[in-house]
């Protein structure tokens, strides 16, 4: 087994362990038995169970990450392209936190460290705002003076609402479908763009 896969499958066993028992319940021989390697190839990768805790968060940005710039590649129009990559950051973030079971509490936690992994997500998410914000205002289907903080603004204002959508308090009772024209009317509005 390569050395990225044998990190990966430590980063995966901890992920598990984790949802299953906590951070806090799991030890680094926990994980070192749990994958069928011996502590000392653990040891290897990660000097204490804080940084596989980092990597785990890594991992999980890197799925939405790999997500989102699949949006980004699609073929549709900038104006629908802003809407869809809204939606799956917030599906995403939801399906990380549920499928981490009780890492969900403790990921809430743990902010300021889930915060400190995820600066580079951040700003390659900004980025990718950035560019469908230009290529929109190139093609004259946005109405922005200063695409640079358009793209900040949106980022931080999905990442503020991770948390109420997480817990359903967004649009309770809402489906996507039934949101979808309300969230559309509003980003299109502040793009410049009619409807």
């Amino acid at each position: 087994m390569s050395i990225s896969k044998t990190r990966q499958k430590l980063v995966d066993v901890a992920r598990q362990l984790f949802a299953k028992n906590g951070i806090e319940n799991t030890t680094m021989y926990d994980i070192a038995v749990a994958s069928g390697k011996g502590r000392r190839t653990l040891y290897t990768y990660f000097k204490n169970k804080d940084e596989v805790y980092y990597a785990v968060i890594e991992s999980e940005l890197d799925r939405l990450s790999d997500k989102l710039d699949e949006v980004a590649s699609k073929k549709i129009s900038p104006q629908d392209k802003i809407i869809e990559l809204i939606y799956t950051h917030l599906n995403m973030i939801k399906e990380t936190v549920v499928r981490n079971g009780n890492l969900r509490a403790e990921f809430f936690r743990n902010i300021w460290m889930v915060e400190k992994v995820r600066k580079k997500f951040d700003e390659d998410e900004i980025e990718l705002f950035r560019k469908v914000y230009n290529d929109g205002k190139e093609a004259h289907e946005f109405d922005i003076d200063n695409v640079d903080l358009v793209a900040d603004i949106t980022h931080y204002c999905i990442k503020g609402l991770e948390v109420p959508y997480i817990y359903g308090r967004l649009g309770h009772g809402l489906t996507e479908e039934t949101s979808r024209p309300m969230v559309v009317k509003v980003v299109y509005g502040a793009l410049g763009k009619r409807l």
